[in-house]
């Protein structure tokens, strides 16, 4: 079973491009497109690492990020929070709040790819017909 990787953006062709990045890699996908889903799906999936955009209709991203890493049974949960607010400010809220890794928009598919790797605990083990 692969590993999942919960995506919370509301951008359509950046959860395409995330999850044709994420799932070539070796994972499993499931994207949500508001910070309400990503807590619920968060809470019931039990993801392996969250990609997490910072600003998400209904509940923003930080609060996503304060809300789990301030519950006890999830706050192990990785967070990669991918944003175009680059900002240091931005950077600095997202590490105070308990995040992973920070990713600014416009992203290198490697940066991703590894960081998602790297947090998830490694590459999951190649599909059939993937390996060479």
């Amino acid at each position: 079973m692969r590993p999942l990787v919960l995506i919370a953006e509301d951008e359509p062709n950046i959860v395409e491009s995330l999850t044709f990045l994420v799932e070539r890699a070796g994972f499993a996908v499931v994207s949500v497109k508001d910070g309400a889903t990503a807590l619920q799906s968060i809470q019931n999936l039990r993801p392996a690492l969250v990609v997490l955009d910072v600003m998400l209709p209904t509940v923003n991203g930080f609060e996503v990020l304060q809300a789990v890493k301030g519950t006890p049974d999830l706050k192990d949960i990785p967070i990669l929070v991918l944003t175009a607010r680059g900002q240091e400010v931005d950077r600095q809220r997202a590490e105070s709040l308990g995040a992973d890794a920070f990713i600014t928009k416009p992203f290198s598919n490697r940066d991703v790819v590894q960081r998602v790797c790297e947090l998830s605990g490694g590459a999951p083990e190649p599909e059939r017909g993937d390996a060479r």
